[in-house]
């Protein structure tokens, strides 16, 4: 059969793509101090340099992203965190991430979602970042969101205009997950809740266990425990 990429040079194709790490740019969410899960940025950046991709950090206001203090602690703090806190490169792009603009669902190759719960404020209503969400998703273009980088996803919409994630395998931060921490009257919307009601095939594994599905085009992750098996099956739907 013939290429889809019929005015693309097939050695081009070779060449490393371009991802989108996108993260939250909101510190809080209501009176709750929050940001980024900074395991949620580590982990995959590592993975997917590892893998030759070119990273963009993204957020929807641009500039320095705020990480959640929670994940700057105890066994949260990951040897990838470590590594992530001692590199000058990959400082410098969490210091100056580039604003989201609508051109990103043509000029970037592929989306990574992380998580923290700020993406419950600027994530999960966005019309800016759906729309590019959106965009991909009919482009054939590899998502992937790990713990709350799914909030993106809830109000998305599929090309004829059902929910993104109705009828696919997905996972996502498990409500139990949320009643855990305390927090689920402080989100707009129960995620795992949202999703199961689109029709969604949800799956979870126990509280704070890594787990991490495909289906298709787009990878989810459950929690911060996640990030290393959703980042992996990301890359590999990147291939």
């Amino acid at each position: 059969r013939r290429s889809r990429h019929p005015h693309v040079h097939p050695t081009s194709i070779k060449m490393a793509k371009t991802i989108g790490i996108i993260c939250t740019s909101a510190c809080t969410m209501g009176d709750h101090e929050t940001g980024a899960w900074f395991e949620e940025i580590a982990t995959p950046y590592y993975l997917m340099k590892a893998a030759g991709m070119t990273i963009v950090v993204v957020s929807p206001k641009g500039g320095e992203i705020p990480i959640d203090q929670g994940s700057m602690q105890g066994d949260f703090y990951t040897e990838d965190c470590k590594k992530f806190s001692d590199d000058a490169e990959a400082m410098a792009l969490i210091k100056s991430s580039v604003k989201l603009e609508e051109s990103h669902a043509d000029s970037l190759d592929g989306i990574y979602l992380t998580g923290g719960h700020g993406t419950m404020d600027d994530f999960y209503a966005n019309p800016m970042l759906h729309s590019v969400i959106e965009k991909m998703y009919a482009a054939g273009k590899p998502i992937g969101a790990d713990c709350h980088g799914p909030a993106a996803l809830v109000k998305c919409k599929k090309p004829d205009g059902t929910p993104l994630m109705a009828g696919k395998k997905m996972t996502c931060f498990a409500d139990s997950e949320e009643i855990a921490v305390g927090l689920a009257e402080k989100v707009p919307e129960m995620i795992e809740a949202a999703f199961r009601a689109q029709g969604c095939e949800f799956s979870k594994a126990d509280d704070w266990h890594p787990h991490a599905v495909t289906d298709g085009k787009i990878v989810t992750g459950q929690n911060p425990a996640s990030s290393k098996p959703c980042a992996e099956q990301f890359i590999a739907i990147c291939a």
